[in-house]
């Protein structure tokens, strides 16, 4: 039987079974738990989703708030996911140019030559896969802490990336430690692989992205949040704010669930897949490998251990779990992520009726790494026991 893979939105779209008995027979999915996540989830954000694809079956699409399928939200750091992807392929398509792979020191004439002078010699010591798996030694953004083999250590709050003059204010970001030695989630680190990319392939992040991941999935309308007031940033930020639909999300997670492959293509190496959710040598500290929060330990116990996932502020998140056959995408964020400016993307008019809404504060979503609050993971463990087959 051939492999399923959806058109367009624009031609028709996922196909999808519609009621419970349909889902079930499909998919192999209780309605009625979907349910009851879709339930708590509504209690979680004022503006969120809950869109999941079981066996190339879209099976369940519900919207609250200012989400919708056609919006373009700031996905937040949900786009470090497709950073680190996107990685992926360039190790693949510029293997010449990467002879140690994930293991190849990037802080070069050849990859960074806007880095030199270095304003710390520790720098030349940082490879991609530490860009990657935030063990680069950059100081983690706002509270972040930093962690050495599971222990945390608080980390005085400093100066991270600045929007005017990302290139160069995430490559002086400090390190807190030596290279390897620790974890810190630090956006300068993913942004600084994505200027590796845009060197190496000639072009920015987000035309790598469409050209080798968005044209041939056919994507719909989508874009970095590049405009912000009167300024418009000239690069893709490598550590976020993304903005797909929610149809397209979940076509980039079904991807990675095929092991990189669509319609007869591999976009994405299945080698540089696997490695997003197994601990990874370039990140002993804690378990996220390669911008994805992988569960191979099980500390997200109701979970496959092959399960993956990246939020983003507001409680955004992506979720890819091969052996259930299973993609999730669960939009969330404040009623400002929604702004329709950032993109200058037509956009629906906007369900406003929960702008003011206020989850209590146990409920709170924080792109805060591993640190936030449970309720994402709580989100991905109702879902696994929907599946029944």
């Amino acid at each position: 039987m051939a492999v399923y893979y959806p058109k367009p939105d624009a031609e028709g779209g996922w196909r999808t079974a519609r009621d419970a008995r349909a889902i079930r027979k499909v998919a192999g999915v209780d309605l009625s738990r979907l349910d009851q996540a879709w339930e708590f989830n509504t209690r979680c954000a004022a503006h969120t989703s809950l869109v999941v694809i079981r066996k190339g079956w879209l099976v369940y699409e519900k919207y609250i708030g200012r989400a919708s399928r056609m919006c373009n939200p700031d996905m937040a750091s949900t786009g470090k996911a497709f950073t680190s992807i996107a990685c992926g392929i360039m190790l693949r398509e510029f293997a010449d140019r990467f002879p140690q792979g994930l293991a190849t020191k990037v802080f070069t004439r050849e990859f960074l030559p806007e880095a030199f002078p270095l304003d710390d010699p520790r720098k030349a010591d940082i490879t991609l896969g530490q860009l990657l798996c935030m063990t680069a030694g950059y100081h983690g953004e706002g509270t972040s802490p930093g962690v050495r083999n599971g222990q945390t250590i608080p980390l005085v709050p400093i100066p991270g990336q600045d929007i005017r003059n990302l290139d160069m204010s995430s490559l002086r970001t400090q390190l807190w430690c030596n290279p390897g030695d620790g974890y810190s989630y630090s956006s300068p680190a993913p942004h600084i692989a994505s200027m590796v990319l845009r060197r190496v392939a000639g072009m920015d992040l987000k035309d790598y992205i469409q050209s080798r991941l968005g044209k041939p999935m056919g994507w719909g309308p989508w874009d970095y949040c590049l405009r912000r007031g009167d300024f418009i940033q000239k690069v893709a930020n490598g550590a976020g704010s993304i903005a797909l639909h929610a149809t397209d999300a979940v076509r980039f997670g079904y991807c990675l669930v095929r092991g990189g492959q669509w319609d007869g293509k591999q976009l994405v190496p299945k080698d540089y897949i696997d490695m997003c959710h197994t601990a990874s040598p370039f990140n002993p500290h804690t378990p996220f490998s390669l911008q994805w929060e992988q569960n191979s330990d099980g500390h997200v116990p109701g979970a496959p251990r092959d399960a993956f996932f990246k939020s983003g502020a507001g409680g955004f998140c992506l979720y890819v779990i091969p052996s259930l056959d299973l993609v999730i995408y669960r939009m969330g964020g404040s009623t400002g992520q929604y702004e329709p400016s950032y993109t200058d993307i037509p956009q629906p008019k906007p369900d406003t009726s929960r702008d003011n809404w206020k989850p209590t504060p146990r409920s709170l979503f924080y792109d805060s790494g591993l640190y936030g609050e449970d309720g994402l993971r709580r989100i991905l463990e109702m879902v696994c026991a929907a599946v029944v087959d």
